[in-house]
C-alpha cells in the first residue's frame, strides 16, 4: 500500500484536492455534520435554542482544539526534522531522526495531519466529513508505506530496529527509542508550520462567531504566508551556515 512517486511529489496538491472535493459536497448535502448530530441529540432529549447553540459552539471549539494540537505536534516534529525535509517534494531517506516526537511515534507529521483533517472536517457536511477522514487516512497510509520502504532500503537494519520499537501512528506513552542528543530548532518549527497555526486561528474564530468567512480567509492566507515563512527559515539557515 505505497503511494506512487507522482502522489508523493504532489502530496500537498492531493491533500488540497481532498478538502476541495469534501467541502464541495455541500452542493448536494447541505447539512453540517456537527449540526446534524446535535440536532438528532436535541430531538431525543430536548433542548432550548440557546442550549443548542451552546452545544454547537462547544463542539466546534473541540474541533479547533484538535487542529491546535495537530499544529503543536507538527511544530514539535518539524523542529527536529527541519523544514527542508518536511517540505521536500522528493523522498528523503539519507538520515533517520529518532528524537522528540519520533521517540513515541514514527510518523508524527502524518498523525497530526490526520488529526487536523478530523477537526476541520467538523465544518464539512455529513458526506464531506466522511470523504475528508476516509480519504486523508487512506492517502497518508499510502505515503507512510512509500516513506518507510525507502528508509528501510536506505538505512537497513538500523531502521528496521526502529520500526520494531516505535509504533507507526498510535503514539506510545513512553519513549520507545533512545535520544541521540539532537536539539530542536523551535524558530524553524514554528515558521515551517505557520499554515497550521493560521488555520487553527480561523477555525477558532468560526467556532466563536459561526462566520465561515474568517475560516475561509485563514485557509486562503495560510499557504502563501507558509511559503514566505519557509523562505525566511531557509535564509536564516543559509546565514547560519555562512557564519
Amino acid at each position: 500500500m505505497q503511494a506512487s512517486g507522482f502522489e508523493f511529489r504532489n502530496r500537498f496538491w492531493v491533500i488540497g484536492g481532498i478538502f476541495f472535493v469534501a467541502f464541495g459536497c455541500y452542493a448536494f448535502d447541505h447539512v453540517n455534520v456537527v449540526i446534524a448530530l446535535l440536532g438528532a441529540l436535541r430531538r431525543r432529549i430536548g433542548a432550548s435554542e440557546a442550549g443548542f447553540r451552546a452545544w454547537a459552539h462547544a463542539a466546534f471549539l473541540a474541533g479547533t482544539g484538535l487542529v491546535a494540537l495537530a499544529a503543536a505536534l507538527r511544530t514539535w516534529a518539524t523542529a527536529y526534522l527541519r523544514v527542508g525535509v518536511v517540505q521536500d517534494h522528493a523522498l528523503r531517506s539519507e538520515g533517520l531522526v529518532a528524537d522528540g516526537p519520533y521517540r513515541f511515534v514514527r510518523n508524527p507529521l502524518y498523525l497530526a495531519t490526520i488529526a487536523m483533517s478530523v477537526g476541520i472536517g467538523m465544518m464539512a457536511s455529513r458526506t464531506g466529513f466522511v470523504v475528508i477522514v476516509a480519504a486523508m487516512l487512506v492517502f497518508h497510509l499510502r505515503l507512510i508505506g512509500r516513506e518507510e520502504a525507502g528508509l528501510a532500503a536506505a538505512q537497513g537494519e538500523r531502521y528496521r530496529a526502529y520500526l520494531r520499537a516505535v509504533p507507526r501512528l498510535l503514539p506510545a506513552l513512553r519513549p520507545r527509542a533512545p535520544a541521540s542528543g539532537a536539539r530542536p530548532d523551535w524558530r524553524e518549527g514554528f515558521l515551517g508550520e505557520t499554515a497550521f497555526w493560521i488555520i487553527a486561528a480561523g477555525t477558532a474564530t468560526f467556532a466563536i462567531t459561526f462566520t465561515a468567512l474568517w475560516c475561509l480567509l485563514s485557509v486562503a492566507l495560510a499557504f502563501p504566508l507558509q511559503s514566505l515563512c519557509i523562505a525566511v527559515a531557509d535564509r536564516n539557515r543559509g546565514a547560519g551556515h555562512r557564519s
